[in-house]
């Protein structure tokens, strides 16, 4: 059979696909703070809630924030937590391709629909990209 790589992803250049804990929306206040002070976008397959922060370094705790966030919420009535995990990696991913692309100072919080289920990944990466340009550099 064949195993997964050990090897991270990356790019044609190189550069590294991660997604560190810096580059995730992480705490009840930060979800909040992006609810009620962005904007909302939506669209077929999500719903984005995009805000500014005040400045592209930000020390949260210990870490420093630099650079765009992703935060994901699923709601159970999307489906088990297999296919709500499914849904989460997939945008996960989207978020790491355009992520060079985004504002530092951007934090962006997705709200899938069920519609994301049936989605094809390409379709998924063009509703990013719409999302990218609305939500901007």
């Amino acid at each position: 059979m064949n195993e997964p790589s050990a090897q991270p992803i990356k790019s044609a250049e190189g550069a590294r696909f991660g997604f560190p804990k810096s580059a995730r929306i992480l705490h009840t206040a930060e979800f909040r703070a992006t609810y009620d002070q962005g904007f909302r976008i939506s669209g077929p397959l999500f719903a984005a809630f995009c805000r500014a922060r005040p400045g592209s370094e930000l020390q949260s705790g210990a870490v420093t924030i630099t650079g765009p966030r992703l935060g994901l919420t699923v709601p159970r009535a999307i489906g088990g937590a297999v296919i709500r995990n499914r849904i989460k990696r997939r945008l996960r991913a989207a978020f790491r391709l355009y992520r060079a692309q985004i504002g530092p100072q951007w934090d962006i919080v997705l709200n899938p629909r069920r519609a994301a289920l049936d989605a094809s990944f390409a379709d998924i990466e063009k509703a990013f990209g719409r999302l990218i340009q609305k939500c901007g550099p």
